[in-house]
């Protein structure tokens, strides 16, 4: 018996242990793609972002499915989505380009990282305390990508002084829908041992036709409509509120 409760402790330590591992790699793919677009391959660079976003969702769905979520696990995935989320695409972005608007230049890459840590040091102080539905704010590994997926496209160089300008003005939007108060989905909320209805095999199918064809189109296209998915549902939501409330003065009062 005594064999059997070590290998469970092992187990259990080594538990504890993966979704750090993740993290790890989360770490090392920041640092690449860092490197990768200070060599002016911002494809590449753009493809390490993408690849460390999944692996951000992995470690804490295997953290939340494992019971192995503690406040070290926490702090860390934090610091690395600094690193990761914050300083390497501001740094791409920067090396991609930006480095020709002189202050500006840096600046703007500046401001992105700080509403970077600011988003996440809010995220940490607000766990357990909002539905965990919704993101308050836009989560910086979608930032991050929105910003990978457009280093992806590979623009021309003949585009490059107008890119530029919607370059710079976008990783100021990212910043400030980051520490903004917007409701974004999470995909913490996806379940993914539910049974599904047949009907949600056409949109996959088209969404994987899509990607397989036109990942182009695909990777700016997703992270665009993620993003403006924010400011959308708040708009909708003062819509709705304005149309009960005038529906509701319109009603006949009450009689005795």
């Amino acid at each position: 018996m005594s064999a059997a409760r070590e290998v469970r402790a092992r187990l259990r330590r080594g538990a504890y242990l993966l979704p750090s591992l993740f993290t790890i790699g989360n770490i090392f793919l920041g640092f690449a793609a860092t490197i990768h677009a200070l060599n002016g391959h911002f494809v590449r660079a753009g493809a390490y972002l993408l690849l460390a976003s999944v692996l951000d969702f992995l470690d804490g769905k295997i953290a939340r499915m494992m019971g192995t979520e503690s406040d070290f696990g926490r702090e860390f995935d934090s610091l690395a989505d600094v690193l990761t989320f914050g300083m390497a695409p501001a740094l791409a972005a920067w090396a991609w380009g930006l480095s020709d608007l002189r202050r500006a230049g840096w600046l703007v890459p500046l401001f992105y990282v700080v509403c970077t840590a600011t988003r996440l040091a809010r995220f940490n102080v607000q766990t357990g305390r909002t539905d965990t539905r919704w993101f308050v704010g836009l989560p910086s590994p979608a930032a991050a990508g929105t910003v990978a997926s457009f280093l992806l496209v590979g623009v021309e160089p003949d585009w490059r002084p107008w890119f530029m300008g919607a370059m710079a003005a976008g990783l100021v939007a990212l910043g400030v829908l980051m520490v903004s108060n917007f409701r974004y989905w999470s995909l913490k909320s996806i379940d993914l041992g539910a049974r599904w209805s047949y009907r949600i095999a056409l949109p996959i199918a088209a969404v994987v036709l899509l990607l397989a064809f036109w990942p182009e189109l695909f990777f700016p296209g997703f992270a665009v409509l993620y993003v403006v998915s924010g400011p959308l549902l708040w708009l909708f939501g003062r819509v709705s509120s304005s149309e009960r409330a005038d529906a509701t003065q319109k009603l006949p009062p009450d009689r005795p």
